[in-house]
């Protein structure tokens, strides 16, 4: 079975040929593509002996969350989606099957995105999009974006949670590293709640919604969100109010998402499976950023808190599902 990582960025060539001749790209500098990093400057032929030598069959690629750029223009944003979304097709039709790719799309104008998505999918043959947590502070349950999941869910297109680099401790405490180690996993756990508390996956309960980093605290804070649930009097089937009336408890909605393996830790990782389900996790490694899971199949081969069933759908048969191979 081929080992499947579903959590792995670039950079645009265009980007950085651009960079590195005139110091821009339609305004964007050299840190938005994070080129201090020498993973984000692999040539593909590079790319392909890293993922020999980390035992990785195939890939999923997304852009760097860098060129979400939802704070800009919509027009220029645009133009960079498009020309970033037609490399990355252009890089998966010549990889001969070692390349799947996700786009970036202009979420702050929900009309745009919802076009260039149609374009990515049914044109370029991309699977879905990598897409921020939030848009400039807007949250995934706001009325606006109701047209988005609809779109996302007629298409069937994967949608790959992760976070930009405005997270939660941007506004607390932006030091020592916690926006990465604690900011991004709080984000996610906080996209979840928006998309249950607010009725999008009782609405398009066929999306294909992907969390990067494991999650991040969702799978340890569902139980607290039960008891807040019921503490809260906001019940199953409970009084009507100007919130969404869940189907479910927030934690039977663990199974609707799936989850990366990113955890670097055994135990970590069988929480996750056993809170979320073992055919809803998937291999993926943040390659190739400084985050990286290093040796990510071989780790997980290694793990004896794994069943070799366990093993076998982590790193090939549930991404084989998700991507619809």
């Amino acid at each position: 079975m081929p080992v499947i990582d579903v959590h792995t960025h670039l950079t645009p060539l265009r980007y950085r040929q651009a960079v590195t001749a005139s110091g821009s790209w339609y305004g964007l500098g050299p840190e938005v593509g994070e080129m201090e990093w020498p993973g984000f400057c692999r040539s593909t032929e590079e790319r392909l002996e890293d993922m020999r030598q980390a035992g990785v069959d195939m890939q999923l690629v997304s852009p760097t969350d860098g060129f979400y750029l939802y704070d800009r223009d919509v027009d220029t944003a645009l133009s960079i989606a498009r020309e970033t979304n037609d490399e990355i097709a252009e890089m998966a039709t010549a990889g001969s099957g070692r390349f799947r790719g996700l786009a970036t799309v202009p979420m702050q104008d929900v009309t745009v995105a919802i076009e260039e998505l149609r374009r990515v999918v049914v044109d370029l043959r991309l699977l879905g999009v990598m897409i921020g947590d939030h848009v400039n502070g807007r949250t995934y349950d706001e009325p606006e974006f109701r047209p988005f999941w609809k779109a996302a869910e007629e298409l069937g297109a994967i949608i790959f949670f992760h976070q930009g680099v405005d997270n939660i401790t941007t506004h607390r405490i932006n030091r020592y590293g916690l926006g990465n180690s604690v900011g991004n996993l709080t984000e996610r756990i906080l996209t979840f709640g928006a998309l249950v508390y607010g009725g999008v996956v009782d609405r398009h309960p066929n999306l294909k919604l992907l969390l990067a980093h494991a999650g991040g605290y969702t799978a340890f804070g569902t139980s607290r969100m039960d008891k807040a649930t019921r503490a809260l009097t906001y019940t199953v089937g409970g009084r009507p109010s100007e919130w969404h009336v869940l189907k479910k408890m927030p934690s039977d909605y663990l199974s609707f998402f799936y989850y990366d393996a990113c955890t670097f830790s055994g135990a970590t990782l069988r929480f996750l499976v056993d809170m979320v389900g073992p055919d809803r996790v998937v291999l993926g490694t943040d390659y190739p950023a400084p985050m990286i899971l290093d040796n990510a199949a071989g780790w997980i081969g290694s793990l004896d808190v794994l069943t070799g069933g366990e093993k076998t759908a982590i790193l090939s048969t549930n991404a084989a599902a998700l991507l619809g191979l």
